[in-house]
């Protein structure tokens, strides 16, 4: 997995690759984290240029490399994990310590993060301080089995990806939808403003939520889980 604190770098030629005239081209940390995990951590604090440049890869998974007279491709598969705090003092959600940010500070904060960007991320995570009554639901052994067995439903269906792969065809074959359902993405599509890429992709997360659950279909409580995780 690679890590990345923005203090540690926030440059577009390390994060993405040398796009510089020189004789070789160098690769950057996204083409190194293929098949692996990224994790940008303070995800609001990176430049725009360098979250910018992440659209690329994560929409297509591969990374062009300019040179002066030909263009590096390099594979850039990875499982994208952005960290940040809900306001600039972090506290905005805190039940025991108030919050500093005014409103201006915080809408200033969160639109460092352009809607291209946040398009192509599937799952969006709110988290809440630990507290002494919390206790998990399930065990890391039946999460485990869980996510297993819904590894073993995509491949019995003859998938050549897993869902979060899956191209625009593999979409309609392996993720119909019945009326009610249909109706669901209808109203989500115009109540969100959801985009056909955010509706492939809630149709993949939806996909993965029914394996998980030993559903052949996807329900409509999977398409509305799925929905949940999308940024409002």
């Amino acid at each position: 997995m690679s890590y990345f604190p923005l203090f540690w770098v926030d440059s577009v030629a390390l994060i993405v690759g040398n796009h510089s005239g020189t004789h070789k081209a160098q690769i950057g940390e996204v083409g190194l984290a293929h098949g692996g995990i990224l994790f940008f951590d303070e995800l609001p604090h990176f430049s725009k240029t360098v979250l910018e440049a992440l659209r690329e890869p994560l929409e297509d998974r591969h990374i062009r490399i300019s040179r002066v007279n030909t263009k590096v491709t390099y594979d850039a598969n990875f499982l994208f994990v952005g960290a940040m705090n809900p306001c600039p003092c972090g506290n905005l959600f805190s039940t025991t310590t108030a919050c500093r940010c005014s409103d201006l500070e915080i809408n200033r904060y969160k639109s460092r993060l352009s809607d291209p960007f946040l398009d192509r991320i599937d799952l969006y995570v709110q988290m809440h301080a630990v507290s002494a009554e919390d206790k998990p639901s399930v065990t890391s052994h039946q999460l485990h089995k869980k996510v297993r067995e819904a590894f073993l439903r995509q491949k019995e269906r003859g998938q050549r990806s897993l869902n979060g792969a899956l191209s625009d065809a593999e979409i309609a074959q392996y993720c119909p939808l019945n009326p009610e359902t249909q109706q669901v993405i209808d109203q989500a599509i115009g109540r969100f403003g959801l985009s056909f890429r955010a509706v492939s992709r809630v149709l993949k997360v939806a996909r993965t939520i029914a394996d998980i659950e030993s559903s052949r279909d996807i329900g409509k409580a999977h398409l509305l889980e799925a929905l949940s995780y999308r940024k409002r």
